[in-house]
């Protein structure tokens, strides 16, 4: 069962950009990752500074080594400037049917 992220991104006034950059510079990298399944960003139309990231991985395995890479960590360090709060995480698996 593959294991959905979702997380949420608030750039601080005038980092809108620099966040988007980031955020979007992380795709080709992580989907060249052999555990990820999909990663997408996705801005608010009505909030340009609040972005969302919606990924999939195989497994729990598979994200603890996405956050080990370089990229990852590249991206937490620029995060850690342009964010006007923490990033929030959530992870989830699909509910069984029936």
């Amino acid at each position: 069962m593959s294991l959905i992220v979702v997380a949420e991104c608030l750039a601080a006034p005038g980092k809108e950009d620099r966040l988007r950059t980031a955020l979007e510079a992380m795709i080709e990298p992580s989907l060249e990752e052999p555990g990820c399944l999909a990663y997408q960003p996705y801005a608010d139309p009505n909030r340009p500074a609040r972005m969302v990231i919606v990924e999939e991985w195989t497994g729990p395995v598979a994200l603890a080594e996405h956050f080990a890479t370089p990229h990852f960590r590249h991206v937490r360090q620029v995060l850690d400037l342009v964010l006007a709060e923490p990033m929030t995480l959530r992870k989830l698996v699909a509910a069984p049917v029936g």
